[in-house]
């Protein structure tokens, strides 16, 4: 039922001795990581097998890894999508301000999952958004490749949490919104992202960033017009 390449990952899951992450499990068996991640999510997804951060005990960023269910599927399924489904409700309906509180909340994961640089090391503004993309593609989001360099904007090409986004985006996105930037700060990159434009697609969400520098500039522009008194349609 599960075809035999989803099988075969779920063997080498369940024949390894510790959690494996994606690329590890692609080597073993032979395949992309972006097929050996859309099993993993396809296993994740039906119970067969759970998705967790890595622990370390030593710097740098941890992995996504996963493993085999410990627990028979039969016996009762556990339904992580429920639970989030539930937690996202009530931050929507219970904060005062969610889209703000979850964008908070991401920032400290994004900087959690970073691999912060070596002291001094100088980070440009591509080898922040490898890095950033490096964090997306270890959770899930198969981020593609960033064509133009003035306005860099990264396609996503799979939610990992879709069916909870589709019914609270404000917290869902602003969670990853803020993960994003968090990344990128911890990196020191001159660049962040500014905006996620979610679902421009049925499958497709695109994260738009900006230099650092850009930004001070609009914040000098928008506050010469406040003590100018003038404005942008003056």
């Amino acid at each position: 039922m599960l075809g035999a390449s989803r099988s075969r990952v779920l063997e080498l899951l369940r024949a390894a001795d510790a959690a494996l992450g994606v690329a590890q499990l692609a080597e073993r068996a032979g395949v992309h990581p972006n097929t050996a991640r859309f099993h993993l999510d396809g296993l994740v997804t039906a119970g067969l097998a759970e998705r967790q951060v890595e622990e370390r005990t030593r710097p740098g960023r941890p992995r996504m890894v996963y493993r085999a269910s410990r627990h028979d599927v039969a016996a009762g399924q556990r339904s992580y999508q429920l639970l989030a489904t539930m937690l996202t409700g009530l931050v929507a309906g219970a904060l005062p301000q969610p889209a703000r509180t979850a964008v908070e909340a991401g920032r400290e994961w994004g900087r959690y999952l970073a691999e912060r640089p070596a002291p001094f090391q100088r980070v440009d503004a591509a080898d922040g958004i490898r890095r950033l993309s490096d964090v997306l593609a270890d959770a899930g989001f198969a981020p593609g490749a960033v064509s133009d360099a003035e306005h860099p904007v990264i396609p996503l090409r799979h939610c990992p949490f879709r069916e909870i986004a589709l019914q609270h985006g404000d917290v869902v996105c602003s969670l990853h919104l803020g993960l994003m930037q968090g990344v990128l700060a911890e990196v020191r990159a001159p660049v962040t992202t500014d905006r996620l434009e979610p679902f421009a697609e049925p499958s497709l969400c695109l994260a738009h960033l900006t230099t650092t520098r850009e930004q001070r500039a609009a914040r000098r522009g928008a506050k010469t017009r406040r003590t100018t008194g003038t404005n942008d349609e003056a």
